[in-house]
């Protein structure tokens, strides 16, 4: 592989970028979603997050094993969902629904900024291997981000969209909802393994990307 590289063959590089893009966004953006999650939470008047050791960015707290390899085997993952106690705050579903939110508005940010990044990098992409390394790692960083907020919208635990969801629909057809909600995961998680939620994840993913990439180019 290293004799490719120094070739000019880039379909190895791209691996390595995309391996290591994705570890990236496990230790450093996953962290970071969940501390938004804890922080807004902490705002709202609930402590459970500081207590129970989740209102920091320290990658540990807040890595799933399992969330981890599907973000390195699919793009998609989660981390361990930060506790809260809906009982301390002021409105119970709205802070709950404002506290989910976070995590993956702060996805799309990272994401907007990552490929902000790329696209000011890609003007610099000549000829150096270097350059071109940084520009498909920020670009890579970015869409990951993208997808990981996509994906946390998926109105199924424990991802956020079902807290989400709580505000959006009357109480008796969400809490009928959770009575077959280990079913509704499985197959969830088939659907994504298996690729056939990827198509449709993938053009919602692909929207925001398209959006960020538009605005970072308004200056050109």
């Amino acid at each position: 592989m290293l004799l490719d590289l120094l070739n000019g063959n880039t379909d190895g590089l791209r691996l390595i970028i995309t391996f290591f893009s994705r570890l990236f966004v496990i230790f450093c953006t996953m962290p970071i979603h969940e501390y938004a999650h804890a922080l807004i939470a902490t705002k709202l008047g609930d402590q459970t997050p500081r207590l129970s050791g989740r209102l920091t960015l320290n990658p540990m707290a807040h890595i799933s094993p399992m969330g981890a390899i599907m973000m390195l085997l699919c793009g998609f993952g989660y981390a361990k969902p930060v506790s809260v106690n809906p009982r301390n705050f002021k409105d119970t579903k709205k802070g709950m629904a404002i506290t989910a939110l976070a995590g993956p508005v702060a996805n799309l940010l990272m994401g907007f900024v990552f490929i902000t990044c790329s696209v000011y990098m890609s003007i610099l992409v000549k000829n150096s291997l270097i350059i071109y390394a940084i520009y498909n790692f920020l670009l890579f960083a970015g869409v990951l981000n993208v997808n990981l907020a996509v994906f946390n919208l998926l109105p199924i635990p424990p991802l956020d969209g079902s807290r989400i969801l709580q505000l959006l629909i009357p109480a008796k057809y969400y809490y009928k909802f959770l009575e077959y909600e280990r079913y509704v995961t499985i197959v969830v998680f088939i659907l994504i393994l298996t690729g056939v939620l990827s198509k449709p994840l993938s053009i919602i993913s692909g929207f925001f990307i398209d959006l960020f990439t538009k605005i970072a180019m308004l200056p050109f």
